[in-house]
């Protein structure tokens, strides 16, 4: 275990608790003595009992000798800071310094190397330091992010909620995996990038949740709102809100709902003179999004587009605020040539405000939509993509040959 700070201490303290022999490893002689003497370095509930036991069974010692440690390891726990830097951006310097002690001592050891990367660390920051380490035969790596709570470490250890490795050594990700083979929980084995921007996501998604309760708590106040009681109603849902609802990577929202709702909030929260950014930069976010999709089809080689897909979503005929009209508007001011169907969109079927929205953006939309999917897949030299087929359009897809950009995220 290299680094015996807190994810340091904890893991090497858990892995001994589940019968590994480990050994820890820090340049800081106050943590080595600390666990040689039984006592955890630091204050963690539950870290103590776990050390003191660990050293009394003969599972866990600690030495400041690296050498020493690796030749009798067959896996090294990378456990280092890797703190951020005046612009923001993580600051290595300690993790560098250990995988350049280790490739010191590859060559001096038994047999190759496990090396499992526990600190955070940045998509493809892994394949840099595989790339310094010399001898690929000598050592695998991987990324075994930790996501471990200060304050509750311990219990996130022993009863973990995620236990993620990622690698391209298919051998050496299935070992690494199997050191957390008796806790309450199947290992999710990924890529090593993927391993690596899992973390991110994991932080970067606590931290909007944390956001989001205190500008939705601050709003319900300045209306005289019970704050508790709105989260609290907002957590029982667990089919939309709290599960996996959403949270998949595809095409911008849009719709009668979502948009309007947003805007009426940051502006009532205006009248209140209270700031919410996190809310108010929602739809400038979700236009960004749109931006980005535009760009990848004006990348694309094709004079001829079909487009599968009007509505703001599948099995819908609503089009109002629909990201894909503004896709449509985009490319037809590029000059680019645009057939479009919809399996649930007919022109003589379209009234109301969906008829208004839609006629006011593109006006010449009957010269564009296609009753036939067959005929628009004949026309087009590429298709896009814009919400999920059902299978029988994914089939006539399929067999159309057609080159595809999928917008959606989804797999089909």
């Amino acid at each position: 275990m290299l680094g015996l700070g807190y994810v340091g201490s904890v893991t090497a303290a858990g892995l001994a608790h589940l019968g590994h022999h480990v050994i820890g490893v820090d340049r800081d002689v106050y943590k080595v003595d600390c666990l040689q003497a039984g006592r955890a370095p630091f204050y963690e509930p539950g870290l103590e009992e776990l050390v003191r036991d660990a050293r009394g069974n003969g599972r866990l010692c600690a030495t400041t000798e690296l050498a020493e440690a690796l030749a009798e390891s067959d896996i090294a726990l990378v456990c280092v800071g890797t703190p951020s830097e005046r612009n923001g951006n993580l600051g290595l310097e300690q993790l560098h310094r250990v995988t350049g002690e280790i490739a010191g001592c590859l060559a001096h050891r038994p047999g190759n190397l496990i090396i499992a990367v526990r600190s955070t660390v940045f998509p493809g920051t892994c394949e840099e330091l595989a790339a310094g380490l010399g001898d690929r035969s000598r050592f695998a790596l991987v990324s075994n992010p930790e996501f471990l709570r200060e304050g509750n470490a311990v219990r996130d250890f022993l009863e973990p909620s995620l236990v993620v490795v990622g690698g391209e050594d298919r051998a050496a990700r299935e070992r690494v995996a199997a050191l957390y083979g008796t806790l309450p929980i199947a290992p999710c084995l990924v890529t090593l990038r993927t391993a690596e921007m899992i973390k991110y996501a994991c932080n970067t998604f606590h931290a909007l949740k944390v956001a989001f309760a205190n500008e939705t708590g601050a709003l319900a106040a300045a209306l005289g709102v019970p704050a508790g009681e709105v989260m609290a109603t907002l957590c029982s849902d667990v089919k939309l809100n709290l599960s996996a609802a959403y949270l998949k990577p595809g095409f911008a929202f849009g719709g009668s709902c979502l948009p309007k709702d947003l805007r009426a909030l940051v502006y009532r929260a205006g009248r209140l003179d209270l700031h919410l950014p996190l809310l108010a930069t929602v739809l400038p976010s979700n236009e960004q999004h749109l931006r980005r999709a535009i760009d990848k089809v004006l990348d694309l080689p094709a004079e001829r587009l079909g487009v599968f897909g009007l509505a703001f979503k599948e099995n819908t005929d609503d089009l109002r605020e629909s990201p894909v009209v503004s896709l449509l508007e985009q490319l037809i001011g590029k000059g680019r040539h645009l057939r479009v169907f919809d399996p649930h969109i007919r022109l003589e079927g379209i009234y109301g405000s969906n008829q208004r929205f839609l006629l006011a953006a593109i006006p010449h939309i009957g010269n564009l939509l296609d009753s036939d999917f067959g005929a628009t897949l004949a026309w087009a030299q590429h298709l896009v993509v814009t919400q999920p087929p059902s299978a029988e359009y994914a089939e006539a897809i399929r067999r159309s040959g057609l080159p595809v950009l999928n917008l959606t995220g989804a797999n089909w």
